[in-house]
């Protein structure tokens, strides 16, 4: 039971560090009622096989999830009331933990997914980077690992502003703005040849629920971007395939002549086994090792590492030789990006 709380309470420090107070209290309600309550919800969770913390599962995430899932698509008015107060007690979330039982529990059987298109600013950034390090621009092949709905490989059409200098078309329909600090970004021109993506449990752009769960009730901003991603994807749907990562990434041609290769994932790594993650990492090597000047190979990779504060940005590119940089970190959203670049 102190394992739930602790994690549950670790879950809520993240969501103040990420700006959800309504968030951060709804899951340490959860964690207060899960640890003694006696329905099948939390017998579920508190028999969980594996690490339930936000660097494995994700429990506090996947319960905070079908909580506003419930509020979104009003299953759950009296819970709706609550949230629009800002007070959810846990004498209501205990009677919803038993109202909603079979549809939590399904719930609780999927990881994380908001394809947060915040990131997307982060992979503007890389990629603009490691076209820079060609000897002459490329188009772009993209693969994404963990794709979610795939929002996040309409990237190449959406802008990023910092510093007064804006990436990205014109007429982008997301303009993404992080706090920035370090130099400027590259200014490379992002088109793109293909954009394929995979996941096990892909989500249906069209049927957005679950996405939009998973954005916290007291962030609209998000929540607006996700829509305006959504819409997008309606007239330039991403090309996505259910499936194991590794598999997957076994089936992909990973270097074309005049193309760079682009791999890449972003908050998702972390849930993948460790033989799909051993498999990834080997896949990707064989075929660097293969990648040439003009046909190139660049892995970028957006994941929790063991330092607090953010995401780790890391950057591998194969032109014939090998180069590894560390980009600098970012927030989990988006919001803020410390754009160091150096090499490893």
């Amino acid at each position: 039971m102190s394992d739930i709380r602790t994690a549950f309470d670790d879950q809520a420090r993240s969501c103040r560090q990420l700006g959800s107070e309504l968030t951060a209290r709804i899951v340490e309600t959860l964690g207060e009622v899960l640890s003694h309550h006696n329905g099948a919800v939390a017998q579920k969770v508190r028999g969980w096989q594996g690490d339930i913390t936000s660097r494995g599962h994700s429990v506090p995430l996947r319960m905070s999830g079908a909580l506003h899932g419930l509020v979104l698509d009003g299953a759950a008015p009296d819970l709706e009331v609550a949230y629009r107060k800002g007070d959810v007690p846990a004498s209501l979330i205990a009677e919803v933990l038993v109202t909603h039982e079979l549809r939590i529990l399904d719930w609780l059987q999927f990881a994380p997914q908001t394809n947060e298109v915040g990131r997307s600013a982060a992979l503007i950034a890389a990629a603009s980077f490691a076209i820079g390090q060609l000897d002459h621009p490329l188009p772009l092949a993209l693969s994404e690992l963990g794709a979610s709905a795939g929002l996040n490989l309409n990237f190449p059409d959406y802008a990023l502003t910092v510093g007064g200098k804006r990436i990205g078309p014109a007429n982008a329909p997301i303009t993404l703005q992080p706090d920035w600090s370090g130099p400027l970004p590259g200014h490379a021109r992002l088109q793109s040849v293909s954009r394929r993506g995979v996941d096990l449990s892909p989500l249906d752009h069209t049927d957005p629920l679950r996405m939009r769960a998973y954005i916290w009730p007291d962030q609209p901003a998000r929540l607006e971007r996700l829509d305006a991603a959504i819409a997008h994807a309606a007239d330039h749907p991403p090309e996505l395939e259910k499936g194991d990562a590794s598999d997957w990434l076994e089936t992909q041609i990973l270097y074309r002549q005049g193309e760079l290769s682009f791999v890449y994932h972003t908050v998702a790594f972390q849930y993948f086994p460790a033989d799909v993650k051993r498999r990834v990492t080997e896949r990707l090597q064989r075929a660097g090792q293969a990648a040439t000047a003009s046909a190139p190979l660049a892995h970028f990779s957006m994941e929790a590492d063991e330092v607090a504060g953010g995401a780790a940005l890391t950057l591998e590119l194969w032109t014939g030789d090998a180069h590894r940089w560390h980009l600098g970190r970012a927030d989990f959203h988006g919001r803020w990006i410390d754009w160091q670049p150096r090499t490893l």
